[in-house]
């Protein structure tokens, strides 16, 4: 797994002050730029969907659609997205969560989850955790069960792993790479 972390990283670009002063933006686009790096990335992922039994991926958007997309093809298991509110037709089920300065709220088709099934969670970021916490929420309220969370990168000093350690009730979660 070394090898991969090293071939990830070497392909993550740092923009300073990007999109604020002070804060320093991890651009992912050069990983997906370079088909080695993003097929390694999408074997990871899909390496691990099919190790804790998923049967479906969510990817949360938007960046989550780009490595979750991909990962359900090659582990042979269906692609949910999750997203904004207001963004999908028909019957949702939506989760409301709270940022750093106020509301969001995500949503799911309402017939995309049902019971029996086993989500991983796929994301490029784990922050704060809001996000994640809120899909979590939103899967087992439509009935299914949540296999994990696997993210690209973890930016550990945001203590989102901690947030969602309740949220996870037990399901793993996995970084390919902690900052």
């Amino acid at each position: 797994m070394t090898g991969i972390k090293e071939l990830l990283l070497s392909r993550i670009r740092d923009v300073a002050d990007y999109p604020e002063p002070g804060v320093m933006f991890k651009d992912i686009t050069p990983l997906l730029a370079d088909p080695a790096a993003f097929t390694a990335l999408t074997d990871a992922l899909a390496e691990l969907t099919v190790r804790h039994g998923a049967t479906k991926i969510v990817g949360l958007e938007a960046r989550g659609f780009i490595l979750g997309a991909p990962a359900a093809v090659r582990a042979g298991v269906g692609f949910i997205p999750v997203r904004k509110a207001g963004k999908l037709p028909g019957a949702t089920l939506s989760q409301a969560y709270d940022l750093e300065y106020g509301s969001a709220e995500i949503e799911v088709h309402a017939e995309d989850l049902v019971a029996g099934d086993r989500v991983m969670v796929i994301d490029d970021v784990l922050a704060t955790g809001g996000t994640a916490e809120a899909s979590l929420q939103l899967i087992r309220r439509a009935g299914a069960q949540v296999a994990g969370v696997a993210v690209l990168m973890e930016l550990s000093f945001l203590a989102g792993r901690q947030r969602l350690d309740a949220a996870l009730a037990g399901a793993p979660l996995e970084a390919l790479i902690t900052v």
